[in-house]
């Protein structure tokens, strides 16, 4: 379903919490540079911390169905992702789409950070062979037809032979950085049908994409294209401890970020 704007009331501005460097932009490096605290330490790893619990708390405000734990690891995987030029992330937009739930709920969150808006809660697609209504299996490999997960940025849009869409380049190598070479793209499908998912038990499944219902495709598309950075969520154990995103010091420790997922599976 497409949302209305969030009253901006309920909303603090997320972006400059993303990126406090935005004004002093930190030079092209995979890890964070050195004047950073490092997150490594007790102390870093404290203070990031309660800056990302203040951004879960209003992302998870303007969308109160998404799981605060999985909100929490997006902003996590974006503020690294901002960190890293190279990757062409736009600080304005965060797409969220949590895996662990099944397709026959809203799974897909797109948020306005600039405008402090929730645009979208949508359902979306997983590929066919990562399972029924819930998924259990992914992978980077071609011919698969499952899903990947991590950080995806949103790239240039094109007519192909599902009509509208988007490309989607994976920056988590292993997991995800095959997504062009596959053709893993947002675009819509018939199939995304809630309607008969209620009669089938699940959405129609799509060969790896995060397909969306064709009404809401285009719409849904030109909001997060040109640098939107997509999250897609699974509590999957090895991609998050090895996830270059979420790891303790952005790229180069072991990850945090398991943590916070069994907390979510948890409660």
């Amino acid at each position: 379903m497409n949302l209305s704007p969030i009253r901006a009331g309920r909303w603090l501005a997320l972006a400059p919490l993303l990126v406090p460097a935005l004004a002093n932009p930190a030079p092209r490096q995979d890890v964070l540079p050195p004047s950073s605290p490092p997150l490594a330490s007790a102390a870093g790893i404290s203070r990031f911390q309660a800056e990302l619990d203040r951004i879960t708390t209003r992302l998870a405000d303007a969308a109160p169905a998404a799981s605060p734990q999985v909100l929490q690891l997006a902003a996590r995987a974006m503020s690294c992702a901002l960190r890293n030029p190279e990757f062409g992330v736009d600080p304005a937009r965060l797409g969220v789409i949590d895996y662990s739930r099944p397709s026959t709920e809203p799974r897909m969150w797109v948020f306005d950070l600039a405008r402090h808006r929730l645009l979208f809660e949508e359902w979306v697609a997983h590929g066919r062979n990562s399972g029924d209504n819930l998924t259990a299996r992914f992978s980077n490999r071609e011919g698969s037809y499952m899903t990947s997960l991590g950080g995806f940025t949103a790239q240039e849009t094109y007519m192909g032979g599902n009509g509208y869409s988007l490309r989607l380049r994976g920056l988590e190598p292993g997991f995800n950085d095959q997504a062009r070479q596959r053709a893993i793209v947002i675009h819509g499908a018939p199939y995304v049908n809630p309607v008969a998912a209620k009669l089938q038990g699940r959405l129609g499944r799509s060969l790896g994409c995060p397909a969306v219902r064709p009404q809401v495709a285009r719409q849904l598309i030109d909001s997060i294209r040109d640098g939107t950075f997509v999250f897609a969520y699974y509590p999957d154990k090895d991609w998050l401890q090895h996830s270059r995103l979420l790891s303790g010091d952005c790229g180069g420790g072991t990850g945090l970020a398991a943590g916070i997922a069994s907390t979510a599976h948890e409660s």
